[in-house]
């Protein structure tokens, strides 16, 4: 008998009323999240301690998860913040210098109630031709009153999600040597945004989403990085009221996923919710002004869309090589550039890091600028 046919019995019921039955992973228990599915092969553990997955039942598509274990560096916030997770198997000896401990542990560890051994490639190709869905993993007996719980998860709906994952108080992060300061909003930041800024000589001070322009003018930056995080972009309406005053401070603006979507509101731009997003580490960027295309980490369920920018303000930069869907823009009334990818994807791929040096260049200029 194997370690997965001794765990408890586990059951996920998406909205639409299907049930897949499989066996209990992580802790035990009952939760109702969106389920959407990431593509990435590795990367696992920073999938799981990513905030902008706050409020999603996380389905992986690679059928074998947690081969290389876990470790306390790779980690890319403080706890997890998935509503649940969907593996097909889980590695129970992982084998990697680096390991201090298998998935089940982790997720057991952060209360994160998990399901394995189903067809997480049935389940995928439900969610592509239906679109995203709510869903409910259970280790109760998911027939007993399917009604009534059918009834909560089509009535569940991720709120308040940045205000679920914020800082509540600045804190500064400073290299050796320190040649620019940058103000990192924290919408759900990735703490590999942080260090990719550190490492490049930037004091980073991590601020709380609701940090107003007055607030930042008075910490002197040389830059503004406005983060990644989860939920619908449109409804953080406090926040994109803050940024309007924040890009007339003139100083230089890099936005990344939730960042990008919030300056384009901010510039009356639209977002639109995408049938089943983009998650996994193999999304083809184009570079409409090199041209060339990369490969990038992505994770998002909402997009800019990219004509509803005016031309007067900015322009498209980047487009989904699949979709067509805007993946970055350059504001030409403001020192601001945009991006829906992560450029400091910590399991990779490494294409658009670059970004981070155009950044730290834009910020040198404006400084040289501001000295003459």
């Amino acid at each position: 008998m194997s370690i997965f046919d001794q765990s408890k019995k586990a059951y996920l019921m998406l909205a639409d009323g299907q049930v897949f039955e499989g066996r209990s992973f992580g802790k035990e228990g009952t939760v109702i999240g969106e389920v959407v599915f990431t593509t990435g092969l590795t990367g696992y553990q920073e999938t799981l301690t990513d905030p902008s997955y706050y409020g999603q039942i996380v389905t992986q598509t690679f059928p074998l998860i947690g081969n290389y274990g876990v470790n306390k560096e790779d980690n890319e916030s403080a706890q997890s913040y998935v509503s649940g997770y969907i593996v097909r198997e889980w590695c129970t000896a992982p084998s990697n210098f680096r390991s201090e401990g298998n998935i089940n542990k982790f997720l057991e560890k952060n209360n994160i109630i998990g399901i394995c051994n189903i067809d997480t490639r049935r389940l995928t190709r439900t969610i592509r031709e239906a679109g995203v869905m709510n869903g409910v993993i259970t280790t109760e007996d998911v027939y007993a009153d399917k009604d009534e719980l059918l009834r909560k998860i089509r009535c569940f709906s991720v709120k308040d999600a940045v205000k679920s994952v914020t800082a509540s108080e600045p804190r500064t992060y400073s290299p050796n040597e320190s040649k620019y300061r940058v103000v990192l909003f924290d919408f759900g930041y990735k703490r590999n945004i942080r260090q990719e800024l550190v490492k490049r000589g930037c004091e980073v001070i991590v601020v709380p989403a609701w940090t107003t322009a007055d607030e930042v003018k008075a910490l002197a930056p040389d830059g503004i990085m406005f983060s990644n995080g989860p939920g619908d972009p449109a409804e953080n309406t406090v926040i994109i009221e803050n940024i309007k005053e924040i890009q007339k401070l003139g100083i230089p603006i890099f936005g990344i996923c939730l960042g990008h979507q919030l300056m384009a509101l901010a510039n009356g731009g639209k977002t639109e919710k995408l049938k089943y997003g983009h998650r996994g580490a193999n999304q083809p960027v184009i570079d409409l002004e090199s041209g060339l295309t990369y490969v990038t980490s992505q994770n998002h369920g909402y997009a800019v869309i990219g004509d509803s920018i005016d031309p007067a303000v900015g322009h498209v930069s980047h487009i989904n090589a699949n979709d067509k869907t805007c993946e970055g823009i350059r504001y030409t009334a403001s020192n601001a550039r945009t991006v829906q990818f992560h450029p400091e994807a910590h399991g990779g791929p490494f294409d658009t890091s670059y970004l981070f040096d155009e950044f730290v260049e834009t910020m040198a200029e404006n400084t040289e600028r501001a000295g003459e």
